[in-house]
């Protein structure tokens, strides 16, 4: 395992956490690469559950390094509570580092965030709510304030009243609202900045000397392949690249370092927020998969739409992260149903026949799914520990899926718990 990217391949919420966090058993350093607290990963260990959102899942791991990368949006005050409560578990945190260019979640971030989706109205994107939209604008528009600016209290000062007397003005002007206590804010981030400053430290440094010490390296994305900025159902996207190139750009190493490419998929589909979903179950069998499943988002708890696999999206998230394997978990959910389907093309309402992945949303929209009927499968196959145990329709449905995708199924999840995952 010299260097993996695990990266979702839907809409997120596919159970990163659980192929994350038993790949990070095997690593030397684990790097979070892009999105902020907007993301969750949900991890067993020990009989007990986490629920990370900034810090990487080898956090779990004694002695192994954890980073935080330039790509990632942080929130200093998530990230100072999700370390004390590691901590107050028992969970140490000292081997936590965060890259000084990552870019910093401020209060007008969430305040914008909150205001904008409000004005929106109907057509609103989704969000979380959490400012991570705002702080990549201000990323791009280049006066974002960084990691690095906190820790020199003079030019975080000048920095950030210069940018939040901007951003109150469109608070005030724009939507009418009261503005942001300026002094109070200053007060607040330096206080964070005195217990952040020893974790700070040049995260792609720490991954290239990994790297040439030969060391094991995992890189862990956060949402999926359909919410990435550029190749997923713009505009309800998150806004950075949760693709496999994420990487390198999230934390500063060239293409080549990368060995493998996981894609983590359900044995079906769901997807939070707003937007298109051509295998939408919106009826009784869609409620029955998102009980079952325990379909609600680890960060805001928010019911997850279900639907049956799609093929199509998978053969689009193996091409453009080039994927050199899935992890298919959730098959233990679809036990005991009858028949069934996987979405292999769709159809355009002028009878013609899309096998690739749409860019343009209205196209998507207007797309009907195209399903091929497998037999299902019974019984409780959270008790499997191998592959050749699990039931024969199981194995032709994971391997339907493999032809349907040209992406080799490396493995399968039939329940939250580690002993769970069958490698292949």
């Amino acid at each position: 395992m010299p260097s993996k990217v695990v990266v979702g391949a839907q809409w997120g919420d596919e159970g990163k956490g659980k192929i994350i966090d038993i790949l990070a058993a095997r690593a030397d350093l684990v790097v979070r690469a892009q999105g902020g607290n907007n993301a969750g990963h949900t991890v067993e260990s020990g009989g007990e559950v986490y629920k990370l959102h900034l810090v990487p899942s080898g956090i779990l791991y004694e002695g192994t390094l954890c980073g935080i990368g330039c790509g990632v949006v942080v929130d200093p005050k998530v990230l100072l509570e999700e370390i004390d409560g590691l901590q107050a578990r028992g969970r140490r945190c000292s081997q936590l580092r965060i890259d000084p260019r990552a870019h910093l979640i401020m209060p007008w971030h969430i305040r914008l965030d909150a205001l904008s989706e409000r004005a929106l109205g109907k057509d609103k994107i989704g969000t979380t709510g959490r400012g991570i939209g705002p702080c990549y604008m201000d990323k791009a528009q280049r006066s974002g304030l960084r990691v690095c600016d906190l820790l020199d209290p003079e030019i975080f000062r000048r920095k950030a009243y210069a940018a939040g007397e901007q951003k109150n003005e469109i608070i005030t002007r724009v939507y009418r609202q009261p503005p942001l206590d300026m002094e109070a804010v200053m007060e607040e981030y330096l206080g964070y900045a005195q217990r952040l400053r020893d974790y700070v430290a040049d995260v792609s440094v720490l991954a290239d000397e990994a790297l040439r010490a030969g060391k094991r390296v995992l890189f862990e994305g956060a949402q999926g392949t359909l919410l990435d900025l550029d190749f997923g159902t713009y505009p309800y996207v998150t806004s950075s690249n949760p693709i496999s190139g994420g990487v390198c750009t999230g934390v500063g190493i060239g293409p080549s370092r990368i060995d493998e490419v996981i894609g983590v998929a359900k044995a079906y589909t769901t997807r939070v927020g707003e937007g298109p979903f051509p295998t939408e179950l919106t009826g009784e069998l869609g409620c029955y998969i998102r009980e079952r499943g325990r379909e609600f988002g680890a960060t805001t708890g928010r019911p997850r739409r279900t639907g049956w696999f799609d093929a199509v999206i998978l053969r689009h998230a193996v091409r453009v992260n080039g994927l050199t394997s899935l992890a298919l978990n959730k098959l233990d959910t679809l036990a005991g149903m009858e028949t069934l389907k996987i979405c292999t093309a769709y159809r355009k309402p002028d009878g013609s026949i899309l096998r690739d992945f749409p860019p343009s949303l209205e196209e998507l929209a207007g797309c009907a799914p195209i399903y091929e009927d497998l037999p299902g499968f019974t019984g409780d196959l959270g008790g499997c520990r191998g592959y050749e145990e699990l039931p024969a329709a199981c194995r032709d449905y994971i391997e339907r899926i493999e032809e349907l995708c040209g992406c080799r199924v490396s493995m399968v999840g039939v329940g939250p718990g580690r002993e769970q995952n069958l490698e292949r």
